[in-house]
C-alpha cells in the first residue's frame, strides 16, 4: 500500500519555513509504535519494522511525496514576549493525505538542528518522548482533543541534559501544528499580509464553510476561542495540567499541544504546579482557565489588523460562558446528575472543600463517588477521609440531590464510570516506565500504553491506587 502525502504549507506559505532534512540518529531503533493509530492511518504493520535501523521514523529516509521543513513561529513564553521561536528540534515532514479526504501532519521531534534550534541541539531524550507519547494517548481516551503519538525512537546518540541520556525520535500526529504565535511572529514583524496569508490558509483547509462568509474571518476567531475554552475545561475536569502553555504552544484547531512538564492532580491541591521550572506559578492547576484568555488576548493583537477590536472582545467574552458551561455539564455527569439544579454548584465546592482539607486523591475520589446508592448511607468513599462528620454532611445533602432525579442507581452508576475514570497517567506511572525503559526494558511501556487505553474500565492494580510517597514528590521540568 502506498501512502500520499501532499506539501500544502510548503507550496501555499513560501516564506513560513525552511526546508531541511531530519539529522538520523546513531543505531536508532523502533521500540512502540501504535497500532490502532496506524490502523487509523492505514499503515501496514510492516512499515514499523524496518530492514535496517529506524528508516521514516528515526529520520533515515523519507516516503515518496515528503517534503521537510522547520516551520518559523514566535510567541510569549511565561507571559514575556520571547521573540522569534520555530521547530528547533522537531521537522514537519510531510501531510498525508488518508483515503477518507482527511490530512494529518507527520512531524517529528527529536529530528536534530534547524535554524530555530538557538542555544539548543535539536535533539530528545528517550524520557520526554516516552512522556509525550503516554500523556497523548491518556489525554486521547480521555476524550480530549490533542496531538497524537505513532512511533518512539530510541539510539546511542548522547544527548547531554542534566546527565547523559539517549537520544530519541517520536513521529507526533496532528491534524495541523499551526499555533498562536505563528499569527504573533509575522504581526510583531509588521508583515501584516502574511498575517492574512495565513489565516486564509487556516480557514481554507480547516474551517472550509467559512470562506465565502463576509465576517468569515470573526467567525473563524469565535471558533478559536471556544474550542479553546472548551480544552481547558476538559482538561480540568479530569485534573490535568498543562505546564508550559506558552502562546508558541497553543493551537488554533483546540488540540492539546507540547507535552512536557504536565501532570495529573493526585491529592487536590488547587494551586498544584507541575512544572518545577515555574518558579511564580504562573502555569498551576487552578490558574490554567485564566491563562488560556490571556493567550487568546495575546492572538486577538496579532490578528487585529484582520479583525475589528470590538468583534475580537466579543469572542473573547464568551470565552468564560463556553468553559463554564463544559465545565458545568462535564462535572455535573461526574457527579451523577442528569439534571440542572442552583444548587448544583454549592454541592461540588462543598466536596472540593473537603477534598482539599484532606488532600484526597482527586480520580480515586470521583471514582468511588461512582458506587453510590441513592437510598444506602454508607458508602466506600466515607473510608477516604478522616473528618467522617463532615463528610456524612456532605454525602446526606448529595444523596438527596441524587433522589429528586428519579434515575435508578445502575444507570447512574454505568453513566457516572463513563465520567469518572479509573486511571490517569499518574507522574510516577510514567516514571517507572521510563526508568525501566532507560535500562533496555520496554514491557512496562508498553502495558502502561495498553491500560491508558480504557482509563473507564474497573481495575485493582497499581495503576488505580494512590501513588507511593515517592511518586508525589518527583520533579518535572522543561527538559522533560
Amino acid at each position: 500500500m502506498n501512502l500520499s502525502f501532499n506539501t500544502r504549507w510548503r507550496d501555499e506559505l513560501p516564506g513560513f519555513y525552511t526546508a531541511l532534512r531530519p539529522t538520523p540518529l546513531h543505531n536508532a531503533r523502533v521500540i512502540w509504535h501504535n497500532a490502532p493509530l496506524a490502523q487509523e492511518l492505514e499503515i501496514p504493520e510492516s512499515f514499523f519494522t524496518p530492514a535496517q535501523g529506524a528508516g521514516v521514523w528515526g529520520g533515515e529516509a523519507l516516503l515518496p511525496g515528503m517534503s521537510p521543513l522547520a516551520q518559523v513561529y514566535s510567541g510569549h513564553q511565561f507571559g514575556a514576549w520571547a521573540g522569534q521561536l520555530g521547530d528547533g528540534r522537531g521537522i514537519l515532514l510531510g501531510e498525508q493525505q488518508l483515503s477518507n479526504g482527511r490530512t494529518v501532519d507527520w512531524h517529528l521531534k527529536g529530528a536534530g538542528l534547524t535554524p530555530y534550534s538557538r542555544m539548543g541541539d535539536g535533539r530528545a531524550v528517550l524520557r520526554s518522548t516516552i512522556r509525550e507519547s503516554l500523556a497523548s494517548e491518556a489525554l486521547h481516551y480521555l476524550g480530549i482533543p490533542g496531538t497524537r503519538a505513532l512511533t518512539i525512537v530510541t539510539s546511542d546518540t548522547p544527548v547531554y541534559r542534566e546527565t547523559v541520556e539517549s537520544g530519541a525520535m517520536l513521529m507526533r500526529i496532528a491534524e495541523s501544528h499551526i499555533r498562536f504565535g505563528h499569527f504573533e511572529h509575522f504581526y510583531y514583524r509588521h508583515d501584516i499580509d502574511s498575517v492574512r496569508t495565513l489565516a486564509d490558509f487556516a480557514i481554507r483547509h480547516y474551517w472550509p464553510h467559512l470562506q465565502h462568509e463576509a465576517d468569515g474571518y470573526a467567525l473563524w476567531f469565535q471558533d478559536i476561542v471556544a474550542r479553546t475554552a472548551r480544552m481547558i475545561a476538559r482538561w480540568q475536569t479530569v485534573g490535568f495540567a498543562h505546564g508550559v502553555m506558552n502562546t508558541d504552544n497553543m493551537s488554533i484547531l483546540g488540540l492539546t499541544l507540547d507535552y512536557g512538564p504536565f501532570g495529573f492532580l493526585d491529592d487536590y491541591q488547587p494551586a498544584f504546579i507541575c512544572n518545577h521550572s515555574d518558579h511564580q506559578g504562573r502555569y498551576r492547576f487552578d490558574n490554567q482557565p485564566a491563562v488560556g484568555l490571556w493567550n487568546l488576548q495575546c492572538l486577538a493583537q496579532a490578528l487585529s489588523p484582520l479583525i475589528a477590536v470590538d468583534t475580537l472582545n466579543a469572542a473573547l467574552d464568551d470565552y468564560q460562558t463556553v468553559l463554564f458551561r463544559e465545565y458545568g455539564q462535564r462535572m455535573r455527569r461526574k457527579l451523577g446528575l442528569f439534571s440542572e439544579e442552583n444548587g448544583d454548584n454549592d454541592l461540588l465546592n462543598g466536596l472540593y472543600a473537603l477534598m482539599e482539607r484532606e488532600g484526597s486523591d482527586y480520580s480515586r475520589t470521583f471514582r468511588l463517588l461512582s458506587e453510590t446508592e441513592q437510598h444506602n448511607g454508607a458508602s466506600p468513599l466515607r473510608d477516604e477521609f478522616i473528618d467522617r462528620a463532615a463528610f456524612d454532611a456532605w454525602f446526606t445533602q448529595y444523596r438527596a440531590r441524587l433522589q429528586q432525579e428519579q434515575v435508578d442507581d445502575a444507570q447512574r452508576q454505568q453513566a457516572m464510570k463513563q465520567a469518572n475514570p479509573a486511571i490517569v497517567l499518574r507522574n510516577w506511572l510514567a516514571q517507572r516506565a521510563i526508568e525501566q525503559a532507560e535500562k533496555g526494558d520496554y514491557q512496562e511501556l508498553h502495558r502502561l500504553h495498553d491500560a491508558l487505553r480504557d482509563p473507564w474500565c474497573d481495575r485493582d492494580d497499581e495503576y488505580s491506587r494512590r501513588p507511593p510517597d515517592w511518586g508525589k514528590r518527583l520533579e518535572v521540568s522543561c527538559s522533560s
